[in-house]
């Protein structure tokens, strides 16, 4: 039951609020209304409601006293405690109330036991916090120059948000000497600018003006809001056109030719656009005025339109009108006074002309001329002249007779040809000039020898190149002309006879090119000379020669040659390796060489197949064979190792070599006794195995004694000689079976190799030194090998290229 009752009373509370909230419920009270200024602070006090109600102090917070508004939005608050209204907010009478005057806003006083309702509103009062604005920042305005005086303009008017006596109150314009503003106002109440002319206008003074309008509210102090008013001022046609001269004179020389420019005049018109427009015109002339002249309606340029002569007339006198678009007009006056000319030019007449002169003669002669002139007087008078840069001069021979002659013997090789060029003038004013262009030929005589386009030549070629390969070409020339000048190219005897130059060379007699008879062999001849000859056609011939050089470039057309160890003999060479030795143990080096040069020659090495794989490695830049992990005790006491040595050319060229290696448990017991037991078969071919490898160290340890002490030999007689890297280079070559001396074995003559075998602390290097070539070789034409990195060996080979 108890619930029920709570229930009840709540849904009537609801109810009550919102019949409160859709009709205006009044009581017997007055209707209250308050004010309070915008843009108070929140808080801000309105009024005591206990002293405005006449309630009691508690009374308010006993009944429960609320504030509501339409909308439920709550701009007041109420303390019941102490009965004061207070803002709940900022007010701002223009988001509010916009426009409208007064901004009342309605509210309601609740209370509860008994039901009382209070109405009440709340005036919002306006302060002046907003600026007059014009929505545009410019006003633009045509007006005639011939408005009159008293005309009237309206103009935008500005926007204030405030209301009353804050409002646009008037507006002002700019001090200026045509206008002034007024201030009307509308049948709504709000006031507007209208522009009023005090002064006539003239656009030819002053085109355009610029005014600032000024709208100002009522307020205190007052806010004002401003605006470009920008008048434009039209045209009306109020102006004559007027020339810049009212007379003219000008002087027309009698030869001047048809549609001559003889003047142009021109006038203005203070007016503009077709106002402004003026053409030009003859003004009442005579018959003869008019076949004469002509003027242009639109430029003004006056022209001739008919050939003039001094001695029928010597001036002409007429007017020309210009005329705008309306009725007005302007005029001037044209004297045109004709100038006599010297119109007859010299007259040039050869007698006697040569076109071709030979080189190296004095005093030749070119031509002969006369001259006469149709004028009198000063303009009969005539002067002949050629150009001052030239070898000939003119030499009068009687009355208007001249002669042209060479002044000095000629060069054809300097100049070929001369253009001459006979100028005679006259002494009239303007002076008349005649000219005559005469072209004389130099002929040629055999007095230069050929010349080469190069002292020397240097030539390219590769190797192997085919048969009548041509290489270049020579180039010379001669400054003579004709048979003169023909040219033929030949090879001379070369200074050293060995060099059999017409075996493998021919030149074409006559462009010069150069061919190679038959392949070429880098690894034989790097590089040779010649000289050849050209030879022109004249009588006596004249020749010259030239030096050509000849280099042989490198093709990779030899494989890689393995000096150690050898392959070519009866029994494979085998390596002592012991079984104690550590990773990296150094168990030979195998040395190759390459006749090739350059890049062709670097080699590198790889290791294609071994017995126990990942147990030796080898070096890729100098083929040392090094282990690469510790022996065990189940290794296989024979090992065949095979690698590849690969040049660098392109395409790379290859040689394999096959090592042996045979494991032993140190190199001064090579191998273990077997014990005594009966033979048998199946044992037959290892006890075969262990006799082939006692031997085959027998002959390496031989091989090593012979090589150390035919170093030693060679290091005693070359003792007073400079040592290179610690070792003395051995007089001779290796012996043939290693080195082919002859120009088709395996090395060319121009390698030495030097060997070096040291015993030391188990360090040694493998070493490229320079090649020595023929003298007449381009060194720079064969990069040198640098060495390579140290390595590590019981023995130290070196090899010198020389």
């Amino acid at each position: 039951m108890e619930a029920s009752r709570k229930l009840i009373c709540r849904q009537r509370q609801v109810l009550f609020f919102f019949l409160l909230l859709g009709f205006p419920l009044t009581t017997a009270g007055e209707l209250r209304r308050y004010s309070v200024v915008e843009e108070k602070e929140d808080r801000s006090f309105v009024t005591n409601l206990v002293k405005d109600l006449g309630l009691g102090q508690l009374e308010l917070s006993r009944r429960g006293a609320k504030v509501i508004s339409k909308g439920n939005k709550l701009h007041l608050q109420l303390n019941q405690k102490t009965g004061d209204l207070l803002l709940n907010e900022k007010m701002d009478r223009e988001k509010l109330c916009g426009h409208t005057e007064p901004c009342l806003l309605s509210f309601q006083v609740l209370l509860d036991n008994p039901l009382d309702i209070f109405q009440a509103e709340l005036e919002v009062t306006d302060i002046n916090d907003h600026s007059p604005e014009f929505l545009d920042k410019e006003i633009m305005l045509k007006i005639s120059e011939s408005s009159l005086p008293g005309a009237t303009f309206p103009l935008k008017s500005a926007q204030d948000m405030d209301v009353g006596q804050n409002g646009i109150d008037n507006y002002l314009v700019s001090s200026n000497s045509y206008f002034r503003v007024l201030t009307r106002k509308r049948s709504d109440g709000k006031k507007y600018p209208e522009l009023v002319l005090d002064r006539a206008l003239d656009r030819e003074e002053e085109a355009e003006l610029r005014l600032t309008l000024t709208a100002q509210d009522g307020g205190s102090p007052p806010r004002s809001g401003t605006t470009e008013v920008h008048i434009e001022v039209l045209d009306i046609n109020d102006n004559a056109p007027q020339f810049e001269q009212f007379f003219y004179r000008v002087q027309i020389p009698e030869d001047s030719p048809i549609g001559f420019l003889i003047i142009t005049v021109s006038a203005t018109d203070k007016d503009i656009g077709v106002n402004g427009e003026i053409s030009y015109s003859l003004f009442q002339v005579s018959d003869d005025i008019s076949k004469t002249f002509s003027i242009h309606p639109l430029t003004g340029e006056v022209r001739l339109k008919d050939h003039l002569d001094f001695e029928k007339t010597q001036s002409y006198e007429f007017n020309i009108e210009a005329r705008d678009a309306g009725t007005f007009s302007g005029k001037c006056t044209i004297l045109a006074q004709v100038m006599d000319v010297n119109d007859h030019a010299p007259e040039i007449i050869l007698s006697a002309f040569t076109n071709s002169i030979p080189e190296n003669l004095p005093e030749t002669m070119v031509a002969v001329f006369s001259v006469s002139d149709l004028d009198s007087g000063e303009n009969g008078k005539i002067s002949c002249s050629i150009q001052d840069d030239l070898p000939f001069f003119l030499k009068p021979s009687g009355e208007n007779f001249y002669t042209l002659l060479s002044q000095k013997p000629l060069d054809r090789e300097t100049v070929a040809e001369y253009n001459i060029t006979i100028t005679v003038a006259d002494m009239g004013s303007p002076i008349l000039k005649t000219q005559v262009n005469l072209t004389v030929q130099v002929s040629d005589i055999n007095d230069n020898a050929p010349i080469f386009t190069q002292a020397s030549y240097t030539m390219f070629i590769r190797e192997n190149n085919s048969p009548a390969l041509h290489i270049g070409t020579i180039s010379a020339t001669d400054s003579d002309s004709g048979s003169n000048a023909h040219i033929t190219y030949s090879l001379l005897p070369p200074h050293d006879h060995q060099l059999a130059l017409a075996s493998f060379i021919s030149i074409n007699a006559d462009n010069g090119q150069l061919f190679v008879l038959r392949a070429l062999d880098y690894e034989a001849l790097q590089a040779f000379e010649f000289h050849v000859g050209a030879t022109d056609g004249g009588s006596p011939a004249l020749s010259s020669q030239a030096l050509v050089r000849v280099v042989v470039l490198d093709d990779n057309d030899n494989a890689p040659f393995v000096l150690y160890p050898m392959q070519n003999a009866s029994a494979p060479y085998t390596e002592l390796l012991p079984r104690a030795a550590e990773p990296g143990y150094l168990v030979t080096k195998v040395v190759a060489v390459d006749r090739d040069s350059g890049q062709n020659a670097w080699l590198s090495f790889q290791l294609l197949k071994a017995t126990e794989p990942g147990l030796f490695s080898v070096w890729a830049h100098n083929g040392e064979v090094r282990t690469s992990r510790l022996l065990s005790e189940r290794e296989v006491p024979k090992h065949r190792l095979v690698l590849l040595v690969k040049d660098n050319g392109d395409p790379p060229r290859s040689a394999s070599v096959t090592l042996h290696v045979l494991l032993v448990d140190g190199f001064s017991q090579p191998y273990l006794p077997l014990p005594e037991v009966a033979r048998d078969p199946d044992h037959e071919d290892s006890e075969l195995t262990l006799y082939l490898v006692i031997a085959l160290a027998s002959v390496s340890s031989l091989f090593l004694v012979s090589v150390l002490l035919f170093v030693g030999v060679r290091l005693c007689r070359r003792a007073r000689e400079v040592s290179l890297g610690g070792c003395s280079v051995p007089e001779g070559h290796f012996p043939g079976h290693l080195v082919d001396v002859s120009g088709t074995g395996t090395l060319s003559q121009s390698y030495q190799y030097e060997v070096c075998l040291t015993g030391d602390s188990g360090t040694g290097e493998f070493k490229y030194l320079k090649p020595i070539l023929p003298n007449f070789q381009d060194h720079s034409l064969r990069p040198e090998m640098g060495e390579n990195p140290n390595s590590r060996n019981d023995w130290s080979f070196g090899i010198q290229l020389k």
